[in-house]
């Protein structure tokens, strides 16, 4: 069972967090700076990029190749700062999450790969256990219905929503790529949209971020999931507070 005593401790840090709301806005913009690179470096890594921090910033915000290193992975630190620029954007629009969001967050993600915005069309496993994902030709029906949960707003905590959106998407695995660096932003836009802080899964935590979809996947068991993640928005909070004064 999911730890309520981490929630209770999230929910604390929030209420400390949204009394020194509006931050300054040097603050505001530092901590964008930071998210945005933070963010995109660790998502990429755990699917394989191999750019460091160092680098990606050097990329994203210098626009400078770096020697040695796939165009790729250039891009996809580009595209993934974009994306972040978009669900920023979102975050401030009080319409429910569609599925024409998930896709457009999808296409940014991957622009100027091929089919950077279509459902995938061949039926696939998850690497490193025998969960099936959906056939190819259910994925538009599961997206279906997976808007339309997300037009429901189910009543979860924040946290645990965010969670449970995640799960929801890597597992229906819509795309031929880019399917966890997009369910990780539309985690993150779920948080920005209820008054938390950016979340980042880290990449030297991948094995064990990979298992805890799995044992939700296999065994039905989200607590590992959930409290990854809980962790992460967490040790934002944490971070945020500090660099305001209250830590």
């Amino acid at each position: 069972m999911f730890n309520p005593t981490l929630l209770t401790h999230i929910d604390a840090l929030k209420v400390r967090l949204d009394r020194l709301r509006p931050l300054p806005p040097e603050l505001v913009d530092n901590l964008r700076e930071v998210y945005d690179i933070r963010l995109t470096y660790h998502s990429n890594a755990i699917e394989g990029n191999t750019l460091t921090q160092s680098e990606t910033q050097i990329v994203v915000e210098k626009g400078i190749t770096i020697g040695g290193k796939p165009l790729k992975y250039h891009l996809e630190a580009i595209n993934h700062v974009e994306a972040i620029d978009f669900i920023r954007d979102l975050a401030m629009d009080e319409r429910a999450i569609s599925e024409w969001d998930i896709r457009q967050i999808h296409g940014l993600v991957c622009k100027g790969e091929r089919g950077a915005d279509a459902y995938r069309t061949v039926n696939v496993m998850a690497a490193g256990s025998n969960y099936r994902y959906p056939d190819a030709i259910l994925v538009p029906e599961s997206m279906q219905g997976f808007g339309e949960w997300l037009q429901s707003a189910p009543a979860l905590h924040p946290v645990e929503l965010a969670a449970e959106i995640h799960y929801r998407l890597v597992t229906i695995h819509p795309f031929s790529d880019g399917n966890g660096r997009t369910a990780r932003l539309l985690m993150n836009l779920s948080l920005l949209r209820t008054g938390y802080p950016i979340a980042v899964i880290k990449t030297e935590d991948r094995a064990m971020y990979i298992d805890a979809i799995v044992a939700w996947q296999v065994d039905g068991n989200d607590t590992q999931l959930k409290e990854t993640i809980a962790k992460c928005v967490e040790s934002s909070l944490v971070e945020i507070l500090s660099l305001a004064g209250e830590g």
